[in-house]
C-alpha cells in the first residue's frame, strides 16, 4: 500500500479531527485549524502547502491535500456573504492552485447545497446544480475553483454530516431529548445522515486511490452513508439511540420553522459514482448511527 502524507486544512473541525484521528494509518499527517493555517491568506497558503510536500517527499511519501476547511454557518452565510466566499470559494481555490505548483493531488469536501433541491431521485455527480443560498452557491463556486486549477483535483460531496467534534444536529437532538417531553421536528426534508468518521475513512481511501497508478476518472463523486430519512426520521432514530421514547418526535413542516437560508427539501445523493471508482460504499445511515453512539456516545450526549 502506497504510504501517505495528509495535509488537511480544517484539521480541528467535525471532518478534520475525524481525518486526524486517522494518523497512525499514514505516514505523516498535519491537521491545521484555522488559527494554525487561515486559507484565506495566500503567502500563508503557499508557504504551508510547499513545506509540507518537501517534508511528505523527503520521508518518501506520497502528499495529498484534503480541504475541509469551510463556512459552514448556512444562516450566518446569509448576512456576511464575503466571509463565506473568501472561505468557501477563494480559499478553496488557492489551496488547489497552491497544491497544483508543487505537483499535490487535491480532493475538496463540498455538500449537497449546491443542488436546487428539487428532485426525486438520488442526485448524480452530473446533474445540473443550482444552489438556492449564500452557503450553496459559495460551495458551488469553490468547486469551480477548485477543478479548474489542475487536472489532480477531486470534488466529494456529502451531506447531513455528525460527528463527536463541535456542534451538529445529533448533539442538539440529544440536548433537546433531555428539556423537552415531546419535540417537533421537521418531515419534508429527505436527505442522508453521514457520520463524519465513516466519511474520513472513505476520503482516505480515495486519497491513496488518487495517487495510485489508475487514479479515479470521474472527478466529481458523493459520499454519504447510504439510504435516506428525513430529519424528522432522524431523530427518531437518535430518541431511540439514546433510550427514549421515538413517539415523543413529532413531525412537522418546513414552514413551521423559517429559516434565513433556505433548505433543500430533497438532497439525497447517489453514491454509483463513488462504488464505480471502485472505493467502498459508506455503510447504511442507520447502521453508522448506531456504530457512532457505541464508539462515541459520550461526545454526542450532553
Amino acid at each position: 500500500m502506497t504510504r501517505l502524507a495528509l495535509l488537511v486544512p480544517g484539521g480541528h473541525g467535525q471532518l478534520g479531527s475525524d481525518l486526524a484521528a486517522l494518523a497512525d494509518r499514514v505516514g505523516l499527517l498535519h491537521a491545521p485549524g484555522s488559527a494554525e493555517l487561515d486559507v484565506t491568506d495566500v503567502g500563508a497558503v503557499d508557504d504551508a502547502v510547499s513545506s509540507f510536500a518537501v517534508a511528505a517527499r523527503d520521508a518518501g511519501l506520497k502528499p495529498v491535500l484534503v480541504n475541509a476547511s469551510a463556512h459552514t454557518a448556512v444562516d450566518a452565510a446569509e448576512s456576511e456573504p464575503d466571509r463565506a466566499y473568501a472561505i468557501n470559494a477563494t480559499g478553496a481555490g488557492q489551496l488547489a492552485k497552491a497544491a497544483a505548483l508543487n505537483g499535490v493531488p487535491m480532493l475538496h469536501v463540498s455538500t449537497d447545497y449546491v443542488f436546487p433541491g428539487d428532485g426525486t431521485r438520488p442526485y448524480e455527480p452530473e446533474d445540473a446544480t443550482g444552489p438556492k443560498s449564500v452557503y450553496g452557491k459559495s460551495k458551488l463556486a469553490g468547486e469551480q475553483e477548485v477543478l479548474g486549477a489542475g487536472e489532480q483535483t477531486w470534488v466529494v460531496r456529502t451531506a447531513w454530516v455528525y460527528g463527536a467534534t463541535g456542534g451538529n444536529f445529533v448533539k442538539t437532538m440529544a440536548k433537546l431529548e433531555g428539556q423537552r417531553e415531546t419535540l417537533s421536528v421537521v418531515d419534508d426534508q429527505r436527505g442522508s445522515p453521514t457520520w463524519s468518521a465513516d466519511l474520513a475513512a472513505g476520503l482516505l481511501e480515495l486519497a491513496g486511490a488518487v495517487v495510485g497508478d489508475n487514479p479515479p476518472a470521474q472527478r466529481v463523486l458523493h459520499g454519504t452513508n447510504a439510504g435516506e430519512t428525513t430529519w424528522y426520521g432522524f431523530t427518531r432514530a437518535i430518541f431511540e439511540e439514546l433510550g427514549a421514547d421515538p413517539d415523543r418526535v413529532r413531525p412537522c413542516t418546513t414552514a413551521d420553522f423559517p429559516r434565513p437560508a433556505p433548505r433543500p427539501a430533497y438532497s439525497v445523493l447517489s453514491g454509483a459514482a463513488w462504488a464505480a471508482a471502485g472505493l467502498t460504499p459508506l455503510r447504511p445511515w442507520r447502521e453508522a448511527l448506531a456504530a457512532a453512539f457505541a464508539t462515541v456516545g459520550d461526545q454526542l450526549r450532553p
